[in-house]
């Protein structure tokens, strides 16, 4: 079962917004840490924020910005990679079990089926490789822990794909969008979700979850477009028309098998995003 108290770590960003919401439903015992009370890189501010007696520690913090980390990758695997390890060696040391969250750019694209768990990791850009190290740094720590791949993440608040193409199609005639690589989204509240109904079960080792369905970006962005209600025309475009400092995977979806024989549903993509348009903040 889910051993509380339960600290969640960036607990103001996207998928932290996200955890709080549902152990407060829940009414599991709890609190949220900022980067300032809890940060990765310091590790007496992870002795100091984790006391023993904690029972789940659930790591929603990390280096999301993919294009930035190709010239900072010092900086994003400091977070995503040894920050990681020296989160896992502290919940070893106080026996919680730690959950974190990782990402379908371990992976290269270079498949046409959906990737198990136990997939090689090779990432091709900087993010993945941060991601890569702080995946391997938990395996090998000993701890109790819940390694979680997704992609695509999504939620009404935060910075994300769907609020970003909801704004830009406010105020443009038409958007291209690229139509060559395809995954699944995440909807954050499902995510959420999923991981207590994991912690509930008492999962250990690596799972995959996100929406059920793929799509491509081009496919996603047209769906938000629609769901909105705005005469912007989506046109698909090639990755290389929009360049950008990282690469990304052409293929990133992962095979949710073993997420599904352990958890009551997985709610197909076009689901979530209308339960999300219906509530998406405003810009600001």
């Amino acid at each position: 079962m889910l051993a509380e108290p339960i600290v969640v770590l960036g607990a103001s960003g996207m998928l932290g917004r996200a955890t709080l919401a549902a152990l407060e439903r829940r009414g599991l015992r709890h609190r949220g840490a900022s980067h300032a009370e809890l940060d990765l890189t310091r590790p007496a501010s992870l002795e100091a924020g984790l006391p023993r007696g904690t029972g789940t520690v659930i790591n929603c913090a990390g280096w999301t910005n993919v294009d930035a980390a190709e010239s900072q990758e010092s900086e994003a695997s400091a977070v995503n990679g040894q920050g990681v390890g020296d989160l896992a060696a502290r919940c070893r040391e106080i026996g919680a079990v730690v959950v974190h969250y990782s990402t379908d750019y371990v992976f290269s694209g270079n498949v046409s089926a959906p990737y198990a768990t136990d997939h090689p990791r090779a990432p091709i850009n900087a993010y993945g490789r941060s991601k890569a190290v702080g995946e391997q740094l938990l395996e090998q720590s000993g701890a109790r822990h819940l390694l979680l791949r997704t992609s695509w993440v999504y939620a009404p608040w935060g910075k994300n794909f769907v609020r970003t193409i909801a704004r830009l199609a406010a105020q443009r005639a038409s958007l291209s969008v690229v139509n060559d690589q395809l995954g699944r989204p995440s909807s954050a509240e499902q995510i959420a979700r999923v991981t207590l109904e994991l912690l509930d079960g008492d999962a250990l080792g690596t799972f995959h979850v996100s929406d059920d369905g793929q799509c491509t970006w081009f496919e996603f962005a047209q769906a938000v477009v629609a769901l909105a209600g705005l005469p912007c025309k989506v046109e698909p475009c090639s990755s290389a028309q929009f360049p950008s400092p990282a690469v990304r995977p052409s293929y990133s979806v992962l095979d949710l098998s073993s997420t599904r024989s352990r958890v009551s549903a997985l709610m197909p993509w076009q689901d979530c995003l209308v339960d999300v348009m219906r509530r998406l903040e405003p810009p600001g």
